[in-house]
């Protein structure tokens, strides 16, 4: 057992079932779908029942995928592409401080997943019980397919649905 696997570890599944949770609470907390699709319709995203259920299904398999360590660049461009949406749509008006309700969570959150699919997700994970200790979803290519799918998809669904009301002047 080593110091490193263990880090990874802990990182995957604190990362992982933060995210999880945050979209179980979508589904089943609070307003649940209906009062996520509203709040999604207000800050200007169209068909937000949609938005709603994709937000939420892919909190919670990009969260448990990353925990588990299973295929992580996957994951991992699901960590950025919810948080270049949400930084890019909430979050980007406010700053950069959390504490203004700026966008630096969501940069934690995204770097921290991109930086675990780079060094790769550890000893202690699926990926390293199907592929071994050397795979190609790990290293540069972790990097890229974390980036290239993650950035892809944020600005693919906000070209596609983010449609923000004007403020009056």
């Amino acid at each position: 057992m080593t110091a490193y696997s263990v880090g990874l570890l802990i990182l995957r599944l604190v990362l992982g079932l933060t995210l999880a949770a945050h979209g179980y609470n979508k589904f089943f907390g609070g307003g649940r779908i209906p009062g996520t699709a509203g709040w999604f319709e207000s800050i200007g995203m169209k068909y937000g029942k949609f938005q709603a259920v994709v937000a939420a299904s892919t909190e919670i398999t990009a969260g448990l995928g990353l925990a588990a360590g299973l295929l992580t660049p996957i994951p991992a461009a699901g960590f950025v592409a919810l948080m270049s949406v949400a930084a890019w749509t909430v979050h980007r008006k406010n700053g950069f401080f959390i504490v203004k309700e700026g966008w630096e969570y969501n940069l934690i959150l995204a770097a921290a997943a991109v930086a675990i699919a780079t060094t790769g997700p550890g000893k202690y994970s699926l990926d390293h019980l199907i592929f071994g200790k050397h795979h190609l979803l790990a290293g540069w290519h972790g990097l890229l397919i974390s980036l290239v799918l993650g950035l892809g998809g944020g600005i693919g669904q906000l070209l596609l649905f983010y449609r923000p009301v004007k403020e009056s002047q």
